[in-house]
């Protein structure tokens, strides 16, 4: 029997985000056990170095997981943060999009308030426990403890228990317990290595399900600089926000809208838009037409403005990328870094820091490490901007062997993509999107430290052939020394000398030659 269109309106219904995701939890990364345990991890820890750094705290940052019963584990990530107020501690644990990063235009870990929640989420969905949450504000506070988990129908949390305790964290900082179905992989170490890496002035310890310890003891005794909040660049406007922000800015004309408003734009360059997009300077923004907007837009984006500024990024820094690439890999052979000049995407600036560590002793095969805003990206490879990058590289140039894009060599290729807005391609964050500007950069920055390479391996192959000839001279040595003094009358032992001295003459001189080119 056919349904009339009321009857159909009667079965449509509004959703919520959490719905949505309890529904679609491979989108957060949470789509098999393995990635979901690693998530977790990732997630929190990622929620401990951001709210230590936004406090001007240096991180001191411990994970612990305890297997429970087969394939169930505890994950704990304590931390010295400056914790979370009683009252926001239920929103940011069990509400999806909840969180103070979103409108602000600066590099930062996490970008969309799905992080740590998420992962609550994946808990009550897998075991039915709720998130467990201890926090602490200040020495002479106490500290509150929460149960929690998410209404996902009304994307609300639900507080299961809440009550203050005692001796449960010192100072400040804030502790989280989730249980979660999940598969225990090395990778999780990796992932800690690779965000000390990353993040030298954090001091990070971890205990495995075995109980093993690992410590990555803090190296820099100094925050990086702190990224400073951009306004929004004209190159990167769109039409539906510039319409929001006309209909909500404060200015009484256009021209001041466009200097208060946006980066990059003086009284000269917004005369010159309004000139551009034939409006009077003087217009009330909030009486703009979807017409005018439309030909103030196409100014904006024309117009010869100058870069966004700068100060909203961190990047880690090309001395300090090579000092931790040496504090991780202490004997390899052969390590450089490099940090590229900033450059700008859809208005948002982004600079591209690239690193190489090959070492044939202790290497086996090739490992491509990738980082964003700080933070180690573990999945979806194939699908990122530093692969596609790094593919279309003719690495034979450098001396160096490759298949399908992929170098065959024992080294480690490091690239960090840090930016005011990373475009990921999921709400996972694992990978980058394809943009022309973000994979030429990459490609400059990954050619850079290639060429070093390629010269090390240059001179590494000289080194080689000349002991081989050395090798070669020393085996027939014997046989000249003898012919050389039949031919000359001379003693045996003052040939010997002779030829030695030169030799070792030969070697110095190849060895001076070898610096001077280095």
């Amino acid at each position: 029997m056919n349904k009339t269109a009321e009857e159909l309106a009667k079965e449509q219904k509004e959703i919520s985000i959490s719905e949505f995701f309890e529904k679609n939890k491979h989108l957060l990364g949470f789509d098999n056990p393995v990635k979901a345990l690693l998530m977790a991890v990732k997630e929190a820890v990622d929620n401990s170095l951001d709210a230590c750094q936004e406090a001007g705290v240096l991180p001191d940052i411990v994970v612990k997981i305890k297997e429970i019963k087969e394939d169930v584990y505890v994950v704990r990530v304590e931390d010295n943060g400056p914790g979370i107020v009683k009252e926001q501690i239920p929103k940011v644990f069990g509400k999806l999009l909840y969180g103070s990063k979103f409108h602000k235009i600066k590099q930062n870990r996490g970008q969309q308030g799905l992080g740590i929640s998420t992962t609550v989420l994946y808990s009550q969905i897998t075991t039915g426990k709720p998130a467990r949450i201890w926090s602490r504000t200040g020495e002479n506070k106490p500290t509150y403890y929460f149960e929690i988990h998410i209404d996902t129908q009304k994307n609300e949390p639900i507080i299961l228990k809440e009550e203050k305790q005692e001796d449960v964290i010192k100072d400040h900082g804030t502790i989280v317990e989730i249980t979660l179905v999940g598969k225990y992989r090395k990778q999780i170490e990796k992932y800690l290595e690779q965000t000390y890496l990353a993040n030298s002035f954090a001091d990070i310890t971890f205990y495995s399900p075995k109980g093993e310890k690992i410590k990555f003891k803090r190296a820099v005794e100094q925050l990086p600089k702190k990224p400073k909040e951009m306004k929004p660049h004209p190159h990167g406007v769109e039409f539906w926000t510039l319409l929001k922000m006309l209909s909500q800015t404060k200015s009484k004309t256009l021209e001041s809208f466009l200097i208060n408003e946006f980066s990059s734009i003086g009284t000269k360059s917004a005369k010159e838009i309004c000139k551009m997009a034939r409006l009077d300077p003087d217009l009330n923004p909030a009486k703009i037409t979807k017409e005018q907007i439309e030909k103030l837009l196409k100014a904006m984006q024309n117009a010869k403005v100058q870069r966004p500024p700068l100060d909203c990024l961190s990047p880690i820094g090309e001395e300090e990328l090579k000092k931790s690439l040496k504090r991780i890999y202490k004997d390899a052979e052969f390590i450089t870094a490099v940090t590229r000049k900033p450059e700008v995407y859809r208005g948002f600036p982004f600079i591209i820091e690239a690193g190489i560590v090959y070492d044939s002793k202790n290497f086996t095969e090739f490992e491509l490490i990738r980082l964003a805003n700080r933070v180690p990206l573990l999945y979806q490879a194939g699908a990122c901007a530093i692969t596609e990058a790094m593919k279309e590289i003719d690495w034979r140039r450098y001396g160096i062997d490759s298949s399908q894009g992929v170098p065959q060599a024992p080294m480690k290729l490091v690239v960090h993509v840090c930016s005011a807005w990373v475009p990921f391609i999921s709400e996972s964050k694992n990978a980058i999107a394809s943009y022309p500007e973000i994979i030429r950069e990459i490609k400059l920055g990954i050619q850079k430290v290639a060429r070093r390479l390629s010269v090390y391996l240059s001179g590494k192959r000289r080194e080689y052939q000349q002991r081989k000839k050395i090798e070669m001279f020393y085996r027939y040595a014997p046989e000249v020394i003898e012919s050389l003094s039949k031919l000359t009358n001379k003693p045996i032992e003052e040939v010997k000398e002779k030829v030695e001295a030169l030799i070792s003459s030969k070697i110095l001189k190849d060895s001076e030659e070898k610096e001077q080119t280095t």
